[in-house]
């Protein structure tokens, strides 16, 4: 059973910046996908994922952002979080393509990494789902050339944090490091 009961919060420094300088995306597992938590997954940190696991990592600068969301009723007596990842990838390549059907057809686990070195991961249950996206030229000389692509994850609990991460590691704190696949740049 959850505690429901309150700790407080300080006022904290003014040291934090938005964004986001990548996202990590893992294959939803099709066995048993059980990572290692701190004290436990309500209150702790994510600390090693399942030996084996593998990362492919899109780096990220622009408007992308992450947006979690508390769903609560009272009436129901039920509670979980809405988590959106709006991914804004410039320019288009037959390699993107192909990867953003893959990405339509599965759920992966998404690990979002910010701007503040923050690693927060995304759909750890139930994995997340590509439920838009655009693949566009633009009009004019400046419009985007690429994509543009929302994932959304509904969990039972909000996303965990990645213990240890750093703004040049996000796996920095973690026993069991998952491989990490990077793309070319085109």
């Amino acid at each position: 059973m959850a505690s429901c009961n309150l700790s407080g919060r300080q006022e904290v420094c003014k040291e934090s910046v938005g964004g986001l300088q990548g996202v990590y995306f893992m294959n939803y597992p099709s066995s048993s996908f059980d990572p290692t938590f701190t004290d436990n997954a309500s209150t702790g940190y994510v600390t090693a994922f399942p030996s084996g696991s593998v990362v492919y990592f899109y780096q990220l600068k622009g408007t992308s952002a992450y947006t979690e969301t508390v769903n609560s009723s009272r009436e129901n007596g039920t509670t979980f979080f809405s988590q959106e990842l709006t991914l804004n990838l410039k320019k288009l390549t037959a390699e993107m393509t192909t990867q953003l059907k893959t990405l339509a057809y599965g759920r992966p686990v998404a690990i979002v990494w910010t701007t503040n070195g923050d690693a927060l991961v995304a759909g750890l249950t139930k994995g997340v789902d590509l439920t838009a996206g655009t693949i566009q030229t633009g009009a004019g000389l400046g419009d985007l050339y690429g994509y543009s692509i929302t994932m959304t994850g509904m969990e039972p609990l909000p996303a965990q944090f990645l213990s240890g991460s750093t703004p040049t590691n996000p796996f920095a704190g973690m026993g069991n490091p998952p491989t990490v696949v990077s793309g070319s740049a085109a």
